[in-house]
């Protein structure tokens, strides 16, 4: 049997590997992506059994160096994150073989093949760092990598959205140092469990709240909550999906990792200030979000705008902060997180296929290719909360959770934004897919056989999404459970602190 810490490790350092073999093979792009598949499958097999491992013992601990709580590098995956691992790993798998198809020139394979698996390894560390200065290192990988990604291909516009994304998440960076420095200042210590143990007993202090303030603006930031999320929707539309599919999948779901493990561990949220402040933000991260996406034309500029939509309602989860909100929150993230990269995947084959993403010059999908209209369906109404598929039980359980503690208010905005994210979805589909092609205009074939010929890769994907979707949709007790187990113990963080600190 594989020593736990063992897997731990492997997890982290197979992305590692394989960034490094790819930077040795770099040209061979043939090379590479034999490379690539090996490893991404392997990532995949060992986060399953990391997460077999946490489901088993709560929670696999690995202290780098056996140094002093306080002062060393700590690596910890409890179900929560041992679940965003496996989600993340399961999704670079789709995205690696969804760019395939993407890959045209040697030089910029070349940089993808290599890139890919930095962010990959980057996510992984983000979801395992029990510090926060570590997981400041983890945040800073991620951003180098997806600025790479983001401007694969050097067009203009995607340099301008690249620009943007960067400038803004330099700032939060900035702003997380400030509130690493000043948690360190009030309780000597970078490692989260501990830090929360200190902060427990200095009770109410000013700059507790400070703290806090400084890394809600820099997780928002990440996780592209209202005000904070301008640059989502002015940078995810440049870069070619195939490239950055992964990026769109999982980097705002880190910024909601990271807000939840914060202001459950070190910070905890229920009967502070903070409450509020979250329960408004998530109102408004959902309305501004669905109203932004009503308003657009650009298929992607659309699906943008709902990742900022749908963040609101798993910060709602936070904002009621009971362990069914949180099962709630857990839950609506595997759901985004499936159902939003299938829609990107979808508008990336159309897109790609015929050469646009607006609305305005598309059309006629339905009719040639009803197998098309299908898969994209199935997402969307998913997405709007139609039941049963995965968008209803996730809203189902955080509207229970919010009228059990009596955040009624909250929860009608979620039903509201629910309905308009439903307009936003026709709108996608009469344009798209229902309307006549407009003159002059190229489908993507004039039947499945054909568009299958040309896009095996792409269409296998999403395929594979599509099915892994009715799964969850139709069988989602134990998805549930395991959420609400996790939830739990998120929220008992004593137990986290115990495994953290060997006391358990």
């Amino acid at each position: 049997m594989i020593d736990n810490q063992i897997i731990l490790i492997l997890v982290l350092l197979l992305p590692l590997m394989a960034a490094v073999l790819n930077l040795f093979f770099w040209g061979k792009t043939t090379l590479q992506r034999y490379t690539g598949n090996i490893f991404v499958i392997l990532h995949l097999i060992v986060s399953i059994l990391l997460l077999h491992q946490t489901v088993s013992n709560k929670m696999v601990v690995l202290n780098v160096g056996n140094w002093l709580h306080a002062y060393g590098i700590v690596l910890g995956v409890d179900m929560f994150s041992g679940a965003m691992i496996l989600l993340s790993s399961f999704l670079a798998v789709l995205a690696w073989f969804y760019s395939s198809s993407w890959m045209g020139n040697k030089s910029v394979s070349s940089i993808f093949n290599v890139v890919f698996f930095t962010l990959l390894m980057g996510l992984t560390g983000s979801f395992m760092a029990a510090d926060l200065f570590n997981l400041y290192v983890w945040f800073e990988v991620m951003l180098v990598s997806s600025f790479v990604l983001l401007t694969l291909g050097a067009k203009k516009f995607q340099l301008e959205g690249a620009i943007k994304y960067v400038a803004i998440n330099v700032f939060a960076s900035t702003i997380f140092l400030a509130g690493v420095g000043l948690i360190y200042g009030l309780t000597g210590t970078i490692n989260m469990a501990v830090a929360g143990m200190v902060i427990e007993s200095l009770g109410n202090h000013t700059l507790v709240n400070v703290a806090g303030a400084f890394f809600l603006i820099a997780f928002g930031i990440k996780a592209a909550i209202f005000p904070l999320f301008f640059w989502l929707p002015a940078s995810y539309h440049t870069a070619p999906i195939g490239f950055s599919s992964l990026l769109m999948a999982m980097m705002t779901k880190v910024g909601v990792y990271t807000l939840i493990r914060f202001f459950t561990l070190i910070i905890p949220v229920s009967n502070t200030p903070f409450q509020l402040i979250f329960m408004i933000l998530a109102g408004f991260t959902m309305v501004v979000g669905v109203l932004g996406a009503a308003a657009q034309t650009d298929f992607r500029r659309i699906l943008s705008f709902h990742i900022v939509s749908q963040i609101g309602y798993m910060l709602m989860g936070l904002a009621i902060g009971t362990p069914l909100a949180i099962a709630g929150a857990l839950f609506f993230i595997l759901h985004n997180v499936l159902v939003k990269t299938n829609l990107f995947f979808i508008a990336g084959l159309i897109g790609k296929n015929t050469g646009t993403y607006s609305l305005q010059y598309l059309g006629g999908i339905f009719a040639k290719l009803p197998v098309l209209a299908l898969l994209f369906a199935i997402s969307a109404f998913s997405l709007t909360g139609v039941p049963p598929l995965t968008g209803f039980w996730g809203k189902f359980i955080l509207a229970k959770a919010g009228f059990l503690s009596g955040d009624w208010i909250i929860v009608t905005v979620s039903l509201i934004v629910s309905l308009f994210t439903l307009f936003s979805m026709t709108k996608i589909w009469n344009y798209a897919f229902w309307k006549p092609l407009p003159e002059g205009k190229i489908l993507p074939a004039n039947n499945f056989a054909e568009l299958f010929a040309k896009n095996k890769a792409m269409l296998l994907v999403i395929f594979v999404l599509t099915v892994v979707i009715l799964w969850v949709s139709f069988m989602p007790n134990r998805f549930l459970e395991f959420a609400e187990e996790a939830a739990r113990f998120v929220v008992n963080r004593e137990e986290y602190m115990g495994f953290i600190l060997n006391k358990n």
